[in-house]
């Protein structure tokens, strides 16, 4: 498998970057959407477009279980300073994530099945806004599960790259891996005045210093310290003057949890905190807005790609996954069906390395037929389960 995907390694990088130099963000991805639903076409696949907004599906193969690839196609608001030949040429637009990579190496995947016989169907998934969401606050991945996209699948597979990880090796376990996130936003309402007289006001300055303390005393106090969770608050904005109290103070913030209880539990104890501006004389209000579920990977689909791992890369090429309260909508295309996310190396020794959504971020383009190959294979083992 690992050959088959290296004798099609100048096609990867084509695909990889035509779709660096024309990066499209959130579900304004017509222009990649349409490049794969026509190479799917092309090799034979059954193809819906227009799934979730912009978002293509492609099926090859006939009854028998069902094995989904996710791969996302959207790029960041970035201003991109690489200087390379296939620099973005959208400015300020960059794909900054990976995102061109992910859909190559599914479209690479995706050639190589069309080769095999196999029984069962393989259902290659490439979807639209991954980095952010719809004025519903809905991602790429609700619009396409929403709309049927894993309808039928037995397992839903995904890839991320990852410039931490060395060359030639994937991270993956089973369990929670990423985290589940909701936004929060708040307003605390006391009574303006004069900085000079504040007996005669009620400074919300003083209610969001408590906030501030009770926010942060959750996770250590309210939490068990076996459940990972964070509470960030992200913005405040209030006042315009050095000698004026005002009479509000807007502020805005995210939770990240790795279990819906805790989701529950960490919404309850930010309400009771809030609950403190009364009690000091003044008003506030709350809301939250869930954006995304953990991802917890499936043991026994995590299992099969660390053998696939460690069949085409070694026993050294598989890792454990480090872990983050980093968010990933993936986990929407797990509500039907067991799966779960790798992370692919790409650093180079002696190289500078980039995060995720730095407007510096590249990766090491002979990683990209170690993902086709890793996803090909990984879905004609899941079949024979």
């Amino acid at each position: 498998m690992l050959k088959q995907a290296h004798a099609i390694s100048e096609e990867l990088i084509e695909w990889r970057r035509d779709f660096h130099m024309h990066p499209e963000v959130g579900f304004e991805v017509q222009r990649t959407a349409g490049i794969v639903a026509d190479e799917l076409e092309k090799a034979g696949y059954r193809v819906r477009r227009d799934v979730g907004k912009t978002g293509v599906v492609g099926e090859i193969g006939e009854g028998g279980k069902v094995v989904a690839i996710r791969a996302d196609m959207d790029a960041l608001p970035i201003f991109e300073l690489n200087e390379t030949e296939y620099v973005s040429q959208n400015e300020g637009k960059m794909h900054a994530c990976g995102h061109d990579s992910h859909t190559s190496m599914a479209l690479g995947a995706a050639k190589i099945l069309a080769d095999q016989k196999f029984a069962g169907r393989v259902r290659f998934i490439f979807q639209p806004c991954e980095e952010t969401a719809d004025e519903e606050g809905k991602s790429g991945a609700m619009r396409m599960y929403e709309e049927g996209a894993t309808d039928g699948a037995d397992y839903v597979i995904a890839q991320h790259v990852t410039p931490n990880t060395p060359l030639g090796v994937i991270e993956i376990n089973d369990g929670p891996c990423t985290g589940g996130v909701d936004s929060w936003k708040a307003t605390l309402y006391g009574k303006g005045g004069h900085g000079a007289h504040p007996e005669t006001a009620l400074d919300p300055f003083v209610f969001l210093a408590h906030v501030i303390i009770g926010l942060n005393a959750i996770p250590s106090r309210r939490l068990s310290p076996f459940e990972p969770a964070v509470i960030s608050i992200g913005a405040v904005n209030g006042g315009a003057a050095e000698n004026v109290i005002p009479d509000k103070i807007e502020m805005a913030g995210t939770i990240r949890f790795t279990s819906l209880e805790t989701q529950r539990q960490i919404r309850e104890e930010v309400t009771k905190v809030f609950e403190i501006v009364k009690t000091l004389g003044g008003a506030y209000e709350l809301s939250f807005l869930f954006g995304g579920l953990p991802l917890v990977n499936d043991k026994i689909v995590s299992d099969v790609i660390a053998e696939v791992g460690r069949d085409l890369l070694g026993a050294d090429g598989v890792i454990p996954m480090q872990k983050t309260l980093g968010a990933e909508d993936f986990p929407e295309l797990l509500k039907d069906a067991p799966g779960a996310m790798y992370m692919l190396g790409t650093k180079i020794e002696g190289r500078p390395v980039y995060e995720l959504h730095h407007p510096k971020f590249d990766l090491e383009e002979r990683a990209l037929p170690i993902g086709a190959a890793i996803l090909a294979e990984t879905a004609l083992r899941l079949l024979r389960l």
